[in-house]
């Protein structure tokens, strides 16, 4: 529940902002109820574990008209139409998919994220600050009725930005933003290649916001419609510079994921995402746990193969003792309530 400094501060916020007022009241007429009929009956979106595969490469908030759109570029993409997803925002996705439902299959499979959320929802930390704060949003207080597995059912679950190392420009190695793709490459094929299991599933976190591929490309700052782009179109109308940023941070995970396809075998490869990314779309920007959002909702599915050609090593130092949490990884994403 809220506090009333903290209801305070979200009606200040909202008074603000019109589009604040709109989305919190939707969270309690809409995307809460979707939650929680979500949460008790398992019938919103398909379970990827559901399908057949053996490789699952996820790309957070890749649209499919995304992908689509970069397909000339990349030989492993094809055409697709995608599928429903069973969650608007990554906790969702996460308390959805991993259903002790498919216990089995779960303890048989590998799952190597960059997304915090993770570690959020599947090792059930929730005395952090930032859940805490997190706590007053009733939509993501509602996933805990999901009859989620623990992490300690995984094949393996790893912390991917754990491997990055502290950098002299960040905490994180870099100014904002999620772990780098390579980090997640390199971890993808050094288990892909040691290890056994049915199943791996790499959780990237690119194409997420902020957009900083072209900033750390360039050395340079992050720009307005980088740092914040949902702010920036509702105020400029400028959608196009932001959905060409996009594509070119969707662009630099997918050169990594061309890496991974030539150096891990998997018969049955799949490229999809968590959930997609509104720029305005029916009113809406970003992602919200229970959006029912098409462009949210519909996310990738371009089934590929994966064929380890030995033509790349992996560097990495092992994950050590550091500062970073996955609260530091949260709030470089942006998620600072």
């Amino acid at each position: 529940m809220q506090t009333p400094v903290t209801m305070l501060d979200t009606v200040s916020t909202a008074l603000g902002d019109p589009y604040l007022v709109r989305r919190k009241a939707l969270e309690y007429v809409y995307r809460a109820p979707v939650v929680g009929a979500s949460a008790t009956t398992r019938t919103i979106g398909t379970n990827v574990f559901t399908r057949d595969w053996d490789l699952l490469v996820v790309l957070d908030t890749c649209r499919v008209d995304a992908l689509n759109a970069l397909a000339d570029e990349y030989d492993f993409l094809t055409e697709t139409t995608g599928i429903q997803s069973v969650g608007g925002a990554t906790p969702e996705w996460i308390a959805a998919t991993f259903d002790n439902a498919f216990a089995d299959q779960i303890e048989r499979t590998a799952y190597l994220a960059a997304n915090a959320s993770a570690d959020k929802v599947l090792e059930r930390h929730d005395v952090s600050p930032l859940w805490d704060v997190r706590e007053s949003h009733l939509a993501f207080r509602l996933i805990r009725h999901f009859d989620t597995v623990d992490a300690t059912q995984l094949g393996r679950l790893e912390h991917l930005w754990q491997y990055e190392p502290k950098g002299e420009t960040g905490d994180l190695g870099h100014k904002s933003g999620a772990t780098p793709p390579r980090y997640s490459t390199d971890r993808t094929v050094a288990v892909g290649r040691e290890e056994n299991f049915d199943r791996l599933i790499v959780h990237y976190h690119q194409p997420h916001t902020p957009y900083v591929a072209n900033a750390i490309a360039e050395g340079r700052s992050l720009r307005h419609y980088e740092e914040d782009p949902f702010r920036y179109i509702r105020q400029t109308g400028d959608r196009e510079t932001v959905w060409e940023t996009y594509l070119d941070e969707l662009r630099w995970v997918l050169d990594d994921v061309a890496v991974l396809l030539e150096n891990v075998d998997a018969e049955r490869a799949v490229i999809s995402a968590d959930h997609g990314e509104a720029l305005g779309e029916h009113g809406t920007y970003g992602h919200l746990i229970g959006s029912l959002n098409p462009v949210i909702r519909r996310v990738p599915w371009v089934e590929t193969t994966a064929t380890d050609t030995g033509s790349y090593e992996p560097t990495f130092d092992p994950p050590t003792e550091r500062d970073v949490s996955a609260d530091d990884q949260l709030e470089a994403l942006g998620y600072k309530f």
